[in-house]
């Protein structure tokens, strides 16, 4: 079946963030610092269990990452953070490092979620829970 123009551009975005995330992945990444984005700026224990005792309340939305430095490497996870809809178009988790983001309160317009500093120490506390 030939590919339509639809294809060859999510096939281009694609490649586009697979790149991007692997270039990211690179980036020295702080666990420590990781952790505590996950904990505040990230807000990811609304949507997902984590080995963070200390933190009464973790969603069940999201999968559970307790042993997700198991399963996925940086590469995988710094795109799922980028823009995890390039991964799965259906999923609800937000991208944390698009600017293009809908229903944002004004003052947040045009920014990302976590900066690039942020990603890296996120997928590095990611890669340590195994």
């Amino acid at each position: 079946m030939p590919a339509t123009p639809w294809m060859r551009h999510a096939m281009a975005c694609a490649m586009l963030v697979a790149w991007t995330a692997a270039a990211w992945a690179e980036m020295p990444g702080d666990a420590g610092r990781g952790r505590v984005a996950v904990i505040g700026k990230g807000n990811c224990l609304a949507c997902h269990h984590l080995p963070i005792p200390e933190e009464p309340d973790h969603g069940d939305i999201g999968p559970d990452l307790s042993t997700v430095g198991s399963r996925l490497g940086a590469t995988e996870l710094a795109a799922r953070i980028v823009d995890p809809k390039t991964i799965n178009p259906d999923t609800i988790m937000p991208s944390f490092f698009k600017t293009d983001l809908h229903r944002v309160a004004k003052d947040w317009q045009g920014q990302t979620i976590l900066t690039r500093q942020d990603v890296a120490d996120v997928v590095a506390y990611l890669l340590t829970l195994k």
